[in-house]
């Protein structure tokens, strides 16, 4: 393990949570700018030039607004869920690199073998606020769980229907989409060898290409599951306005309210990273993050750099997918989960496995990995058409009827 330096881990942690919180601030900027520009509006542009000081305006808004707590809400509970819908989110990164990194070394033959690679290791320094933990993102995964109760508790304490409906449909949505999330991954544990992060971004950059050229079906489950589990559209259904009004925080207002929105951005900042770790090498570029290894800090600069532009294009393209696709029906939104994600997760750890069993070239399981994926999509439009358009026996009506009657007759 490295050693404990408060100095060190303080100056991490204010400069992490500074920096993703300001990211999480301009990306509600650059939101508001994506949707004008793919609706021809114009957006944001008063505040400051260009409107880059909107995100001040709008945090300064939050805490001048009035501070309602209806009487009918379960007040302890109520003020509680925002609380665990923040903190939930912002322990995640804890354990997610940031920049690079060095892989903790593997065990060693003997005492004295294994001394002498922990201290190479403790010598060199690694941009994670908790580095070394052997099961960084099975921690991830799980807070990513005790998320939902920030929103289950919101829901439930405003003892009102439309939070409530929101509250339920995010606990269906979170825990169903949490299966094929941690499946579309143990192929990637399969290969590396590996829970650490660290070693996942470092196995990547020792062999100069990424995972997802090897696991590309890997990466569209996860891609999907993370979105789903971030309520992102085409999956936000828990504050479906059309239908609930604005879901599991109708009754928040305030600071209350901006808490419970920054999660959402903050969990997107948490998937865009751990998105560029497990598929996209991480803080490796195909050898472009050695260019200044000759010089110890400006290498590390370069490659968070390298690291935070992958997370800011996964942020980006999640900018485009939200006013690209329009949402889903909740039966559809629960269809894709357990007939079509989870069905393809397990179809894809058997290949990793037969892959890994006969010693077959990595090559193998990037056909195989697409071929999973074509075939899938064949079978389903052939068999139950495609999820907006699904193939339904057309039935003629009897003779009579008067306009706007259905038939549920044979």
């Amino acid at each position: 393990m490295p050693t404990f330096d408060f100095t060190t881990l303080a100056i991490i942690i204010v400069g992490l949570m500074g920096g993703v919180l300001g990211v999480v601030g301009y990306l509600t900027l650059a939101e508001r700018k994506v949707s004008a520009w793919i609706q021809d509006r114009i957006g944001p542009n008063r505040v400051g030039p260009g409107g880059l000081l909107q995100p001040l305006a709008d945090g300064g808004k939050f805490f001048l607004k009035e501070e309602v707590i209806p009487k009918h809400v379960d007040r302890a509970f109520y003020l509680m869920a925002p609380a665990v819908a923040v903190i939930t989110s912002l322990m995640a990164i804890s354990v997610v690199p940031f920049g690079g990194t060095v892989a903790p070394p593997p065990p060693q033959a003997d005492v004295a073998a294994y001394t002498a690679a922990q201290t190479e290791y403790r010598s060199k320094f690694s941009a994670v606020m908790a580095p070394a933990i052997d099961v960084g993102i099975l921690y991830v995964f799980a807070l990513g769980s005790l998320a939902v109760y920030g929103v289950i508790l919101a829901g439930w304490s405003a003892n009102n229907k439309y939070s409530l409906l929101g509250a339920l449909r995010s606990s269906a949505q979170i825990i169903s989409y949490e299966i094929p999330l941690g499946m579309s991954v143990l192929g990637v544990f399969l290969l590396v060898g590996s829970l650490n992060l660290e070693s996942i971004a470092g196995w990547q950059a020792d062999r100069g290409y990424w995972l997802v050229l090897i696991q590309p079906l890997a990466f569209g489950l996860f891609l999907v599951s993370a979105y789903a589990e971030g309520s992102r559209l085409p999956f936000d259904l828990p504050e479906a306005e059309q239908e609930l009004v604005g879901g599991y925080h109708t009754e928040y207002s305030s600071m209350k309210l901006g808490l419970m929105l920054m999660a959402e951005y903050v969990h997107l900042v948490t998937a865009g990273f751990i998105v560029s770790i497990l598929f996209f090498g991480g803080w490796s570029l195909f050898g472009a993050e050695a260019i200044f290894d000759g010089t110890p800090w400006l290498a590390a600069v370069w490659k968070a750099a390298i690291l935070i532009g992958k997370m800011l294009a996964y942020c980006g393209f999640a900018l485009l997918v939200r006013w690209t696709i329009p949402r889903f029906r909740f039966d559809q939104l629960m269809s894709i989960a357990w007939k079509v994600l989870i069905p393809l997760a397990i179809a894809n750890v058997i290949a990793v496995i037969v892959v890994k069993q006969y010693g077959w070239k990595l090559g193998w399981l990037t056909i195989l990995s697409a071929g999973l994926f074509v075939l899938m999509g064949i079978v389903s439009v052939k068999w139950r058409g495609s999820v907006t358009m699904p193939k339904r026996a057309v039935r003629k009506l009897p003779p009579g009827l008067p306009a706007g009657v259905t038939y549920a007759g044979k």
